[in-house]
């Protein structure tokens, strides 16, 4: 079994981290990957830096950049990923858009993602038609979840169709805006949570956009499995470098 799946079966909220690889250096992944796990966060999800991010807001946008210039490519970071395993156990996610993926090669990035002990991906601007009609079948074939992301304006239809062909968890994006916009969730967010859990869905959901402190997480997991937090976590390393994470980790839940 994924070891997405396993984590899911954990009768737990469970706190899911993004970061953008090669930021705030070069080579502080490895190091940031290993403390998140000592601090006790559930997943990880690794930012592969694009030139483009369309869905970033500008605290990860900044990130990106920054580890662009660091000179973070993909290959760089897979060679950084090369003994992961030997140290960390959690789920690890990739999250990047579909640009950089199409260039390497799908089936040779997947296959690469295999042999590195990569659990999952997440590819925001990759259509979900697209992927079950064309890339679907690689991605299985070398034990890869893909997550798709849902928003407040994504049709039942959509969602339920996304259910269908998901085998991990449901990014439920908490708002059409960007990452790192908002603060606190009104109570039209709360209802659209409550819309999408009274649904039933095979798949669990898990909530990003707009989790940066304790009361965001535990409103954000009322009605999902667990929570992504991006921008705020970015903002932390930024401000205190990569050092002590588990005081952030311990300020969220």
């Amino acid at each position: 079994m994924n070891r997405i799946q396993q984590k899911l079966q954990e009768n737990k909220k469970l706190l899911s981290i993004y970061f953008t690889a090669g930021y705030p250096s070069l080579n502080d992944t490895t190091t940031i990957i290993q403390d998140l796990e000592k601090s006790g966060v559930d997943m990880i999800e690794i930012g592969l830096p694009f030139s483009d991010p369309l869905a970033d807001g500008p605290t990860i946008q900044a990130s990106s950049t920054q580890a662009l210039k660091n000179g973070m490519t993909t290959e760089i970071l897979f060679n950084q990923l090369k003994d992961i395993r030997k140290s960390v156990q959690l789920p690890l996610i990739i999250m990047g858009y579909f640009n950089p993926i199409l260039q390497y090669g799908v089936e040779g990035f997947c296959k690469k993602c295999k042999e590195l002990g990569i659990d999952g991906l997440i590819i925001p601007d990759l259509p979900v038609d697209v992927y079950n009609e064309q890339y679907k079948s690689i991605f299985e074939n070398y034990g890869l979840i893909n997550v798709f992301l849902i928003t407040p304006q994504t049709s039942t239809e959509r969602i339920k169709f996304i259910d269908s062909i998901s085998n991990g968890f449901i990014y439920m994006v908490s708002s059409s805006s960007v990452t790192g916009s908002q603060s606190g969730f009104g109570d039209n967010q709360k209802h659209y949570f409550k819309r999408i859990s009274d649904m039933d869905l095979t798949n669990p959901q898990i909530v990003g956009f707009g989790i940066n402190n304790n009361a965001t997480f535990n409103e954000a997991t009322q009605y999902a499995k667990g929570a992504i937090i991006g921008s705020a976590f970015i903002k932390y390393i930024t401000d205190n470098s990569i050092k002590d994470l588990s005081r952030f980790v311990k300020s969220i839940r």
